[in-house]
């Protein structure tokens, strides 16, 4: 089951926040349809927000067709994101946290990762854009983190 946090200091609203883990899980291979996500409660107690914020989350994720609500039973995946190889997503992760201790160790902040990851993720949709290649959208943040061999940058 996935663990909620709510970042108080993140400028993105709490249920949009709730959403994106719920979408990051899903990519990542950690949710598939079937798992049940916590209770409505028990985020309300464990990140301290209003239940109509979890409400609202759920139910955007129930709209999009990742979740489903079951009465009395709870709230339930029903839909998957990517269909990357769980075992190049694990590659991947471990060579972008040793890429992130070395950026963290030059200094850069979270703010700077981020924007650092967003303007390659961004030079390589308009160069993919400008050559026409039809490459899955998933794949641009882990060649820009990894060379084309999957090694830390």
């Amino acid at each position: 089951m996935i663990t909620f946090h709510v970042d108080r200091a993140d400028s993105v609203p709490a249920y949009a926040q709730l959403i994106r883990q719920v979408r990051e899980a899903l990519r990542m291979g950690l949710l598939h349809p079937g798992d049940q996500l916590p209770t409505v409660r028990s985020v309300v107690t464990s990140c301290t927000v209003n239940p109509s914020t979890v409400l609202k989350a759920y139910r955007e994720l129930e709209l999009a067709g990742l979740v489903e609500a079951r009465q009395g039973a709870g709230t339930f995946v029903s839909g998957t994101l990517g269909d990357a190889d769980p075992h190049v997503m694990a590659r991947l992760r471990s060579g972008l946290a040793r890429w992130l201790s070395q950026a963290r160790e030059a200094g850069l902040e979270a703010e700077d990762v981020q924007a650092l990851i967003a303007s390659v993720i961004a030079e390589d949709s308009l160069r993919r854009a400008q050559a026409g290649d039809g490459a899955p959208q998933a794949e641009p943040a882990a060649r820009a983190a990894f060379g084309k061999k999957g090694d830390a940058a």
